[in-house]
C-alpha cells in the first residue's frame, strides 16, 4: 500500500504566530551513508547543505523529505557538519527531527537512505512516513 501523497512541508505550513520548540538537532550519519552523500555532493556545485524537513503526509501522518539544496537564510535553520556532510533543519521541525540516524542500503528490493527517528510513536512499513 502506498503512502497518501505529501502535504507539503511543515515549516511552510506553520505561520509566524504558531508555538512550536526549537531543540538543538543532533543528525548522526552511518559511514555508508556518508560515503553515499558525498559521491551525491560532487554533483551539486557551490555552497550547497543537505536539507532534511519533515512534510505533512504519508500512513503515519508525516514524511521525511532530503534533499541537496543551495544553502538557505541561516534565520530560521540550523546547521551541523556530520562526518564531511553539511546538515541543515528548519527551527520548525527540530523537535521531530533531532536524534535522528540516517543509513543507506543498498539493495535491489526497496534501498536507499533510511532514517531510524527515535521521536517516531509510530511508523509506516514503507519506511518513509512516522508519526
Amino acid at each position: 500500500m502506498d503512502c497518501p501523497s505529501d502535504a507539503g512541508a511543515i515549516s511552510d505550513l506553520i505561520g509566524n504566530d504558531d508555538d512550536y520548540d526549537i531543540v538543538p538537532i543532533n543528525v548522526t550519519l552511518t559511514e555508508i551513508a556518508s560515503k553515499s552523500l558525498r559521491e551525491l555532493f560532487n554533483y551539486e556545485p557551490g555552497d550547497v547543505v543537505l536539507k532534511i524537513a519533515v512534510h505533512r503526509g504519508g500512513c503515519s501522518g508525516n514524511l521525511y523529505d532530503m534533499q541537496i539544496i543551495d544553502r538557505p537564510d541561516p534565520e530560521g535553520h540550523q546547521f551541523d557538519d556530520v562526518n564531511g556532510i553539511d546538515i541543515c533543519v528548519s527551527d520548525y521541525d527540530s523537535s521531530l527531527l533531532s536524534g535522528i540516524v540516517i543509513d543507506f542500503q543498498d539493495s535491489l528490493m526497496g534501498g536507499g537512505f533510511k532514517i531510524n527517528n527515535p521521536n517516531a510513536d509510530k511508523a509506516c512499513s514503507c519506511g518513509k512516513s512516522f508519526g
